[in-house]
């Protein structure tokens, strides 16, 4: 029963940190197939936008982090799930670390669309819809646990034979953290 109190209060937990901006979408929310139809239309226009890190920039006064699309769930998680669309690229005032927002991080961002710019993709030149962030959301890792699913008994020669209990009664199967392996004395 612990088990379960403790996974409720992680899931509960994790739904009600996200920031607001990422929680509620704006108003109009602007696909990214229509920006990329008309960029000029939607300049100045508040998006929020989400997907998978593919790069990360720092300039001396900024950072840009260049992300490929994906659409967005009900609670703004990019749905890798989907076929993506294409890329867009992030300004952030902050130093943004590229070991923190490594390639493949989901993100989400919410901001204005300030411009384009001109990125060379392998030997194709794109022009990126240009977003200015107001909050990127780097969403965790959750790593399934396989060692410790479950619970029961069973022989174990090691331990004194049978019955044995093996089992995490303290661990949820999914972890939001990457924890050292457990060794038994």
């Amino acid at each position: 029963m612990k088990r379960y109190l403790i996974t409720l209060c992680f899931l509960l937990n994790a739904c009600s940190n996200l920031p607001p901006t990422i929680k509620n979408p704006p108003l109009y929310d602007i696909s990214y197939v229509q920006v990329i139809e008309d960029m000029a239309r939607y300049k100045n226009a508040p998006v929020r936008w989400g997907g998978v890190i593919v790069g990360v920039e720092n300039e001396q006064n900024f950072s840009l982090v260049q992300v490929l699309y994906y659409p967005l769930d009900d609670d703004g998680r990019p749905q890798t799930d989907q076929p993506n669309e294409g890329r867009f690229l992030i300004k952030s005032p902050e130093f943004l670390d590229p070991v923190v927002y490594t390639k493949n991080t989901e993100i989400t961002v919410a901001g204005t669309i300030i411009g384009e710019l001109e990125r060379t993709i392998g030997k194709k030149a794109l022009r990126l819809p240009l977003i200015a962030a107001t909050t990127i959301y780097r969403w965790p890792v959750y790593v399934y646990d396989n060692y410790y699913n479950g619970f029961g008994y069973g022989y174990n020669p090691y331990y004194g034979g049978y019955p044995y209990y093996w089992g995490s009664y303290y661990w949820p199967s999914y972890t939001p953290f990457i924890r050292p392996p457990f060794r038994r004395p």
